[in-house]
């Protein structure tokens, strides 16, 4: 087939969030024979990207695209209307057999191009974006405004009458159910991670917590990431043991100068370590020298919808994660020993981080080493990308059968 992949995101290098997964859908699809067209903002070395991933890129260059762009939030809002118009202009010259997006931004443009082209739409949800939203202070998001963006975002399968949908959760696929589509044309894919990158060091499980203890989380630091159960949390740990850092791994955005002043103010500055923005390619070998992982998401619908990529990674690694209580994680791994959720409450989250302290560097190795292979066999991306593929060539042959 020839395929338009839509994205707000870069397609390479992924910079956070749910963009690592691009390349290993295109990948996949690519080694089965079809031609993948990737709308979105620019990359950095088009010709390198084309050649390595066998792609075609047709850049978005209206305005900069980006996390931390200078009225992100508008520009998001206006970016299905080009990026439709893009899209359109280059099945003029040759038609797309389907049009899949990545993300809900990606997924109005691609609802509208299923009327304007007549090809068959898979909308694939990384998250439940607006329910993020929950958590930002009400001066930028109200909650009048808030509450209509995410009814519109979960109706949007409905809404365009989406040939499939892929999700990164069961709990998301719930929601969208809820809204009355279809069962059977939902599918949860779950996030990965690159086993290759993320390998087990069964000598590095043994060495952890040996010198100073290192607490580690990395992400795109938005406003769910770091808020008062982050900041109570290390507080509540370091109590108790004066000798634990916590290290930081991710851009240098409002929400985490915000956390950095509040655990100034607390007298905590000098627990925080900030490694600023790590390449996917290099996260690894920061996170194999930390001794816990730490999920510390304030609570909201979208973190509970969520299956948070920096959890696969930590198991990967079989580094010891606490999390808090996100729904999609606690589904899919009910009974897994490497993780402990703790309540939407920074001393519980504290207290579950002191408690894997006190576990010996021999019980967090062996249960880590177990952990890891069971990721690594269910969740690297090549087996996400190959269940995400089939179902998209299941989609298009149902399509092409009713038109027969």
């Amino acid at each position: 087939m020839r395929l338009a992949l839509l994205t707000h995101e870069p397609f390479y290098p992924p910079t956070g969030g749910g963009s690592a997964e691009a390349v290993y859908l295109a990948g996949e699809f690519v080694r089965r024979g079809h031609q993948v067209h990737v709308f979105g903002p620019p990359v950095v070395e088009p010709e390198r990207t084309q050649r390595e991933f066998g792609v075609t890129l047709h850049p978005f260059t209206r305005w900069r695209m980006g996390r931390t762009t200078p009225l992100r939030n508008v520009k998001y809002l206006l970016y299905p209307s080009f990026l439709q118009r893009l899209v359109e202009a280059a099945a003029a010259e040759t038609p797309f057999d389907l049009v899949l997006s990545q993300h809900a931004i990606s997924a109005v443009a691609a609802g509208r191009l299923k009327r304007r082209l007549c090809v068959p739409v898979v909308m694939n949800f990384l998250d439940f974006l607006t329910g993020f939203m929950e958590t930002w202070p009400v001066w930028l998001m109200p909650p009048p405004v808030l509450a209509v963006l995410k009814r519109y975002e979960l109706s949007l399968p409905r809404r365009f009458d989406a040939d499939a949908v892929l999700t990164v959760s069961d709990v998301l696929a719930d929601m969208f159910e809820g809204t009355g589509f279809p069962r059977e044309r939902l599918r949860p894919i779950y996030y990965g991670y690159d086993a290759t990158l993320f390998p087990f060091d069964d000598p590095a499980a043994t060495r952890r917590g040996e010198a100073s203890p290192t607490v580690v989380m990395h992400g795109s630091f938005d406003h769910h990431h770091l808020g008062s159960i982050a900041l109570d949390a290390v507080a509540r740990v370091r109590a108790e043991r004066a000798d634990v850092m916590f290290e930081f791994i991710g851009p240098e955005t409002e929400a985490w100068r915000r956390f950095k002043r509040n655990a100034a103010r607390r007298g905590l500055g000098g627990a925080l370590r900030h490694a600023g923005f790590v390449p996917y390619r290099e996260i690894a070998g920061r996170l194999r020298q930390a001794t816990i992982g730490i999920v510390p998401y304030e609570e909201s619908a979208g973190v509970h919808s969520a299956f948070v990529a920096k959890a696969v990674e930590y198991l990967g690694l079989g580094l010891p994660v606490v999390a808090t209580p996100l729904r999609g994680l606690q589904r899919y791994f009910p009974d897994e020993p490497l993780i402990r959720f703790a309540s939407f409450d920074g001393s519980a989250f504290g207290e579950a981080i002191l408690g894997w302290l006190r576990e010996s560097p021999e019980q967090r190795a062996g249960w880590g080493r177990a952990a890891a292979a069971r990721v690594r066999q269910e969740l690297d991306w090549r087996v996400i990308a190959a269940h995400a593929v089939d179902f998209v060539e299941e989609t298009l042959r149902r399509r092409q059968d009713v038109r027969l």
